[in-house]
């Protein structure tokens, strides 16, 4: 795992180059440049256009779930599910992800298995367990709406195409930010930010609970693939199903831990509903398998360590900003 501080907020964030970089008005706490390619600047218009596409239903082949049918806005866009249901009622293989901060994203699915987020909106609605439209019918159906022919000129300057509505809902996604929490503000000088009980528990997280080895950063994760032996051996093999490589099975990518008191259920497949779970299976050692990440070892933890853990990780329920460039 990467040695870096999780520090105070002077996280680690992105290097980017200018012509890749982009600023957005973020929150406290959260990184004001992310990558954004060059071929796909943000804009109003864009933005606008893929607000609209993400909520709307006709992306489906059922037209029963849009996007935010399982990253809802109100659970820092994840869902309540611990498997994503798709079209027909079809449950996927794994929970849907928070979005909140995606733009900051360094690879896409539980596996990594796509490099932009332009990519993986295109595969989920593509996906027979997720939205399961066919691309060419999805532009038909959008090219039949007055609306969607106007919003695609204004933003693109022709007609509606399959790589515009990438463009459209990779923008609207960068913009979904979360910041400004008690922690942030406790940070930024706050002393009344974060409780007495929350502060034990930050130290906790830099400290003995060796949390802040992949949770760092602006979005509190590290964006790499660790194994910690949840539901290892069940069937889903995680990263190894894009490497290929043994040693990488049943790893899964780090999640963001901004919002995560409003994120539950945990871990790839759902299977813990309950933050005070999730403190528990660290506690003891994780799941034990050949390949689980060196870092994870039994903790130790006594009762009013976890319930200062649990402060901790509830003070980073921030500010969500989403759908414009300020905030």
């Amino acid at each position: 795992m990467r040695r870096a501080s999780i520090g105070l907020l002077t996280l680690l964030a992105h290097v980017c180059g200018p012509a890749s970089s982009y600023h957005l008005d973020a929150p406290n706490g959260v990184d004001a440049y992310l990558f954004v390619p060059p071929e796909n600047a943000l804009s109003k218009a864009k933005i606008e256009l893929g607000r609209r596409l993400f909520f709307d239903r006709r992306l489906s082949a059922d037209q029963s779930t849009s996007c935010a049918s399982c990253h809802r806005p109100e659970r820092a866009f994840s869902d309540t599910a611990p498997r994503a249901i798709g079209v027909f009622g079809r449950v996927g293989r794994r929970n849907a992800p928070a979005l909140i901060n995606v733009g900051y994203g360094k690879s896409f699915s539980w596996d990594g298995r796509t490099a932009s987020i332009e990519e993986q909106v295109l595969r989920a609605i593509q996906d027979s367990l997720e939205l399961a439209l066919p691309l060419d019918e999805m532009v038909a159906r959008l090219r039949a709406d007055a609306y969607y022919r106007r919003a695609y000129r204004q933003s693109f300057g022709g007609d509606v195409s399959a790589e515009a509505t990438a463009r459209a809902l990779a923008s609207y996604l960068r913009t979904l930010r979360s910041g400004d929490s008690p922690r942030d503000r406790f940070h930024l000088g706050d002393t009344l930010g974060l409780s007495v009980e929350a502060r034990r528990g930050f130290r906790l997280f830099a400290g003995k609970a060796n949390c802040s080895r992949c949770h760092m950063g602006p979005t509190l994760s590290d964006e790499e693939f660790h194994n910690t032996g949840v539901s290892f051996g069940g069937g889903d093999a995680g990263r190894a199903e894009v490497t290929g490589r043994d040693g990488d099975r049943g790893a899964f990518n780090t999640p963001t831990l901004r919002d995560v008191a409003l994120t539950s259920p945990y871990m790839h497949d759902g299977s813990f509903r309950m933050l005070e779970e999730v403190i528990e299976f660290y506690n003891r050692g994780g799941g034990p398998n050949p390949h689980l990440d060196s870092e994870i070892q039994p903790l130790g933890l006594t009762p009013e360590e976890k319930r200062s853990l649990l402060a901790f990780l509830q003070s980073l329920t921030g500010e969500r900003c989403h759908g414009r460039m300020r905030c």
